[in-house]
């Protein structure tokens, strides 16, 4: 890990080195490079689910029981989303992305880290409602494969559909919300439509190449989990994997100053932060595709 722990003991601090490690070699999931706030909290919220005591307790009890291990990724996953989330984002993106992306013949875009999946539909009707949802095609990644089975499903808590559809309105929404979902049984099924052109795929930031070029990559509110190290890895896989003057979203509390690719960008949107790439892009390999089209 790349920064100290204030207030944790030598030993603590190895019994965490050691439990990173063993998941690492065993399962292949790196979090060696994620803040250690974070990286602390979450590990201590998984040790008290198991009730146990020590990190070294908790690398034994992952190492041999696979059900802990999904536990601990669950924790370990950025999980926190909603549709249309920051609306002024969404709004940006119609005024100020959407115009340029009617020029391309075709669109890709990289939803990275996209967790349960809600803002990837957000972004499906979001193309659909500005006519170029049919010319386009979503990837959306994350390394929690529990997260992704419950995107593909497209079903949501029906009682956030106040919340969404005040979202959707104040993000430049042009039709009711309830025709994007039909409602039974306490629970909102999107319509399958939205879906037709969204690819999910398991990716890990931490150690996974690119495998292709996007338009647009979408990667809100995960950077701030990752180290410096991390960070810099992280956004130039990003800046390989964009198409010329394509177009990089992250949250409000990330940002490319003082990066190392701070200067391939210009910035589009300071507030929202939308950049848009001036260099050149390059391509790596393809995912591991858990389904979906």
């Amino acid at each position: 890990m790349a920064a100290p722990f204030v207030g944790v003991s030598a030993l603590e601090r190895l019994e965490m080195e050691l439990l990173l490690e063993a998941i690492y070699r065993h399962y292949g999931y790196d979090f060696r490079q994620y803040a250690p706030s974070s990286l602390r909290r979450r590990l201590k919220k998984r040790m008290e689910a198991e009730r146990l005591t020590t990190f070294s307790a908790l690398q034994d009890r992952v190492l041999h029981d696979s059900t802990a291990m999904e536990g601990l990724l669950r924790d370990m996953s950025v999980n926190v989303t909603a549709m249309f989330r920051d609306p002024s984002f969404f709004r940006a993106l119609r005024e100020k992305v959407v115009p340029m992306l009617r020029t391309y013949p075709f669109v890709r875009i990289w939803h990275a880290g996209c967790a349960s999946g809600e803002e990837v539909y957000a972004m499906a009707i979001l193309l659909e409602e500005e006519g170029l949802y049919e010319r386009s095609r979503l990837y959306a990644t994350d390394m929690n494969a529990e997260a992704l089975d419950r995107a593909r499903m497209g079903i949501f808590p029906l009682a956030r559909m106040r919340e969404y559809t005040a979202n959707y309105q104040q993000g430049g929404g042009t039709r009711s919300f309830s025709e994007y979902y039909t409602a039974s049984y306490g629970a909102a099924l999107f319509h399958a439509r939205l879906r037709e052109n969204i690819l999910f795929a398991q990716h890990n930031l931490a150690t996974d190449t690119s495998f292709s070029e996007f338009n647009v990559i979408l990667c809100r509110n995960v950077l701030i989990y990752f180290d410096r190290n991390l960070k810099e890895r992280t956004l130039r896989l990003f800046g390989d994997s964009l198409s010329p003057l394509g177009f990089l979203c992250l949250g409000r509390r990330e940002s490319l100053r003082f990066t190392k690719v701070e200067h391939e960008f210009e910035e589009l949107d300071a507030k929202e932060r939308i950049y848009r790439r001036i260099g050149l892009a390059g391509t790596g390999a393809v995912p591991r595709d858990t389904g979906g089209r």
